[in-house]
């Protein structure tokens, strides 16, 4: 197994929105015997508000802050010993500073879902403030891939089995 891993036994999902990484987080938490968070569910746990909210009362600048702070908190909690899989937000690894972080505190997974699919899935979606208009939608998709491209693990989705995605990760090299 990865010494980084070894040491901060973190596997940190990044993605663009809709990629499934809430999902397959918790599939390969229970998989593993760890715990699961999802940073978008903590942040509205925290902030006792939606998502949406906080973008729409307080701007995007605002949200990032707190997203920041939260990763940052659930980074300590697995450097003291707390084995988890973690879900971050599509934005979250864009940012230099939470992907500095996370690439020094465990193994970023990059869950890489085509454009059509992820558009598929956000259709009916209007709890995400980034997606409401489709042009804006692709273009930071495709502005976000080169951050993604920095994660340790690259997985394709190539099925909407979180089970098939589950063993793709499993099966990397870097988590032998």
């Amino acid at each position: 197994m990865n010494i980084r891993l070894k040491r901060t036994p973190g596997l940190y999902l990044v993605g663009f929105m809709a990629s499934g990484k809430s999902t397959i987080g918790r599939h390969l938490a229970g998989e593993l015997g760890w715990s699961f968070f999802d940073i978008d569910e903590e942040i509205e746990r925290a902030e006792n508000t939606s998502i949406s909210s906080i973008f729409d009362q307080r701007g995007e600048a605002e949200f990032r802050r707190i997203e920041a702070a939260i990763i940052a908190q659930h980074v300590r909690w697995i450097e003291r010993g707390r084995p988890a899989v973690v879900a971050l937000g599509g934005g979250a690894f864009a940012e230099a500073r939470n992907r500095d972080l996370l690439l020094e505190n465990g193994l970023a997974v990059w869950l890489d879902c085509p454009l059509e699919k992820v558009k598929q899935r956000v259709a009916q979606a209007s709890h995400r403030p980034l997606a409401r208009d489709p042009e804006k939608f692709a273009a930071l998709y495709h502005a976000r891939r080169q951050c993604y491209a920095l994660a340790d693990i690259h997985i394709a989705i190539e099925s909407d089995d979180p089970a098939v995605t589950v063993q793709s990760v499993l099966s990397h090299p870097l988590l032998k």
